[in-house]
């Protein structure tokens, strides 16, 4: 058994990364950071699938502490993503402290020893002081509970674990779903598959994505002159803030987006009958707002169809819908999202007098700020309850929450405390406030979208603006907790 760390970071994606450069800048060296997989990067790891990408622009979609001015195009491409937080890890130092195949599968606080216990897959134990989970909402890839799907011959796969090795090239191919994934997955294999068929549940919301490369002139200009890289930053994240008051507080501002849906889906598709089949019907932003300039024309491909009639089920030979129609394929890419609002799961976390975090949280998870939990004490959760966005960078977010979590592990060592634990009211009265103030947001105006649990309740949205937050977590209030001191460590 190893000694007790300071600190135990679960997960390497842009969180478990920049919590443990963090954490060393103040002066805790002793992190170990646990991953799964056999490589660091999270959801930008996994989703290695054809035409993967970020639709938030590069130089917001990156560490304000650790600037990259040669970014490539305004919207990263996965691999860019992806060969950024190695060099954040190597640079930072941060690499030698990641365990990688190391899944978590229980964490247990001894309340005695003031430690978190630490069990992994792979038989080992650790101990920590503090606990950062830094899973993400977008790790554990949900494959939809379709009649046979089990029972078909062909290749099937999700597309957060894309199988590279199929060849697709004049297969015919089926791709299930039309979210973000699918968007930029339909273009990539239009014209490559001999035949593609798309099919939708829901038609989202896609305007036009202003993607380009960045030029030389450009790359040069934002490393020589002094600023200029921040101020090209900040126009970027104040022109997303602005779209928060479409999403929290006044939806009917929503409808200036709509009109450049509109005009991007009657510019793009000619065909009366597919443009009726691609208009939403549920109010703009209430489900995720997808960018692409591509899918739309892929779709008018006479090798492309999309089907709206429901499923019925995956047959040995292909899909067959609701209408009795079977459709032969030869592959079938599942792109049906995550499993975004069990958090922690599947891991087990138990906390003082035996709490289960999963049985605390079975009518929908909460935590003060979306990062501690009563109950649970020195836990901290990056990119927890309420805090993902519809409308900005999540990078903004963990920020925010990296300082928060900084000042509470330094309170820690710095009055000599065994452990913090949020407050009961405190907690519950944040949740009331989230539950009030998302009544309100355009996420409850009527749709079902992967932000909710299945009963209904948003649990992963911030319902206000990404500064408010900042403000917020700007340090953690001492009023807001219970905390144990000794004097035997």
């Amino acid at each position: 058994m190893d000694s007790a760390h300071d600190a135990v970071i679960i997960g390497s994606g842009f969180g478990g990364i920049g919590m443990a450069i963090q954490l060393g800048r103040a002066g805790f060296q002793d992190v170990a950071v646990l991953e799964k997989a056999d490589g660091l990067g999270g959801t930008w790891r996994d989703n290695t699938y054809p035409g993967s990408a970020c639709d938030i622009p590069s130089h917001l979609y990156s560490f304000s502490f650790e600037p990259k001015t040669d970014w490539t195009r305004r919207f990263p491409p996965q691999e860019e993503i992806l060969d950024y937080l190695w060099s954040c890890a190597r640079k930072h130092g941060v690499l030698p402290k990641v365990r990688f195949g190391t899944e978590v599968t229980e964490a247990r606080f001894d309340e005695d020893a003031a430690l978190w216990r630490i069990s992994t897959s792979g038989g080992d134990t650790l101990t920590a002081r503090v606990l950062v989970s830094a899973c993400g909402q977008l790790n554990r890839p949900a494959l939809p509970s379709i009649p046979g799907r089990d029972a078909f011959e062909g290749t099937a796969f999700h597309s957060a674990r894309w199988d590279h090795d199929a060849d697709l090239t004049g297969r015919r191919v089926a791709v299930i779903g039309t979210g973000a994934s699918a968007i930029q997955i339909i273009p990539e294999l239009a014209g490559r598959a001999g035949r593609l068929t798309v099919f939708q549940r829901s038609a989202p919301y896609v305007i036009d994505k202003p993607d380009r490369p960045y030029r030389g002139w450009e790359k040069a200009l934002f490393k020589a002159v002094p600023g200029l890289y921040e101020l090209n930053r900040a126009r970027i994240y104040a022109s997303f803030e602005s779209r928060a008051l479409g999403f929290i507080k006044y939806p009917r501002l929503m409808k200036l987006i709509e009109r450049r849906f509109r005009a991007n889906l009657d510019k793009q598709i000619t065909d009366p009958r597919l443009r009726a089949a691609l208009q939403p019907d549920y109010p703009m932003g209430c489900k995720r707002i997808l960018l692409s300039s591509v899918y739309y024309p892929a779709l008018t491909r006479d090798d492309v169809e999309l089907v709206t009639e429901p499923i019925e089920c995956v047959t040995p030979g292909g899909i067959r819908t609701r209408d009795g129609r079977e459709r032969p394929q030869d592959v079938i890419v599942y792109a049906t999202g995550f499993a975004t609002s069990d958090f922690l799961a599947p891991m087990k976390i138990v906390g003082r007098d035996g709490r289960e975090l999963n049985e605390e949280w079975r009518d929908g998870a909460l935590a003060h700020l979306g990062i501690v939990v009563s109950g649970f004490p020195n836990l901290f959760l990056l990119y927890g309850p309420y805090t993902n966005l519809g409308h900005n960078s999540i990078i903004y977010m963990l920020e925010s929450q990296f300082r928060y979590v900084v000042g509470c592990v330094r309170a820690l060592r710095d009055a000599g405390l065994d452990w913090i634990d949020v407050r009961p009211d405190v907690q519950d009265a944040f949740g009331r406030e989230m539950r009030e103030r998302m009544r309100a947001t355009v996420w409850t105006s009527g749709c079902e979208s992967w932000y909710m649990t299945e009963d209904g309740t948003v649990v992963n949205n911030w319902p206000g603006f990404t500064f408010a937050y900042r403000r917020a977590t700007r340090r953690p209030d001492p009023r807001h907790f219970v905390v144990r001191r000794t004097t035997t460590r």
